[in-house]
């Protein structure tokens, strides 16, 4: 079947690294790039219209929606694909947005995950690719098939890398009980692919409402290691600036954070300035399911030639995605490789 692929975000970094990505597969994927209009009105309608045929094809739509604008431009995309005799819809959603609301949390209250699932699935997606899901359950709000790429797989080379510049001295670090389970995945993935086992300690921590912390209890023992904090999404950075502190407290000798989506909201940007300016951070890590370099241009002149903040390209593990589903082949062991 023809495929062909549209962005609906403005990131031309972000683009550039897939076709990158797509030259270096050669001939086992064929990927044309197709051209989509969005329009914005002065009264905040969204208007997509497709300039590219898309009839009897299967069609790729990469959009990060992270705020409501880009979700109602999303739906209005995949409506447009459908309307437009598109063969198979596959919405490729770097960061899935509200997937924080993936349980009733209040008595009355909304579970914005499945309504956006619903949303995507109702529009007409056949499928869907998106990456490192807040809660795996996630996937059960869809009928559809969902091919969830994991941040162990993305990270785990830089994770080497830090592994060998601490000589073997490092120790990851779960900032909650809920995300135990994902390092451990990392964990795992760091025996299964480099063959060391590195130690993982846990936070427990308790909340009166969001994005604030009551407490915080370390599990295990960090005294003189180098600690790796691993999440799915830094948003705030509050939690993120508490635990590192925590840790130093304990006698941890650093602390460095990687986390999958940099959502990097209100605050976020100048705690994590003023969080390397103390030493509390020693460096901040994350993939570019979002556009965080449009926030670090917002940060004073002197902390541009600062390497804090690392990005790692989610691209190749997108392209692995793409080249499983046009070759009817696994996902998980084009993952590995």
């Amino acid at each position: 079947m023809e495929t062909i692929i549209f962005f609906l975000d403005d990131r031309k970094d972000f683009s550039d690294e897939i076709f990158k990505q797509v030259l270096k597969m050669g001939a086992d994927v064929t990927l044309p790039f197709g051209d989509v209009n969005t329009e914005i009105f002065s009264d905040g309608e969204v208007s997509v219209d497709f300039k590219t045929s898309v009839r009897g094809k299967r069609v790729y739509i990469v959009s990060s929606p992270d705020n409501s604008d880009k979700l109602i431009q999303l739906n209005m995309a995949i409506d447009g694909a459908k309307r437009a005799a598109a063969k198979e819809i596959i919405p490729i959603i770097p960061y899935f947005p509200y997937a924080r609301q993936d349980k009733k949390d209040k008595i009355r209250g909304s579970i914005g995950a499945k309504v956006v699932a619903e949303m995507i699935e109702n529009r007409g997606a056949t499928s869907i690719v998106t990456f490192d899901l807040h809660a795996d359950q996630i996937q059960g709000f869809f009928n559809i098939p969902v091919i969830h790429m994991e941040g162990k797989y993305l990270f785990a080379e830089k994770i080497k890398e830090l592994y060998d510049k601490t000589s073997g001295n490092l120790v990851l670090c779960s900032p909650d009980a809920g995300g135990t389970k994902r390092v451990k995945g990392v964990r795992d993935r760091m025996r299964e692919k480099y063959n060391i086992d590195i130690p993982m300690v846990m936070i427990d921590k308790t909340r009166s409402k969001a994005n604030e912390i009551d407490e915080m209890v370390l599990i295990g023992d960090v005294t003189g290691r180098d600690i790796l904090i691993v999440d799915d999404m830094a948003d705030t950075c509050g939690t993120l600036i508490e635990a590192s502190k925590n840790l130093l407290e304990k006698g941890g000798k650093s602390v460095r954070s990687i986390v999958t989506h940099g959502v990097l909201s209100g605050p976020a940007i100048e705690r994590l300035y003023n969080a390397i300016e103390d030493g509390v951070l020693m460096e901040f890590i994350c993939s570019d399911t979002l556009p965080i370099q449009e926030w670090v241009t917002i940060i004073p002149k002197r902390i541009k030639t600062n390497t804090f903040i690392t990005t790692i390209s989610s691209s190749n593990q997108i392209i692995k995605a793409i080249q499983a589903i046009n070759l009817n082949t696994s996902v998980e062991n084009l993952k590995k490789s």
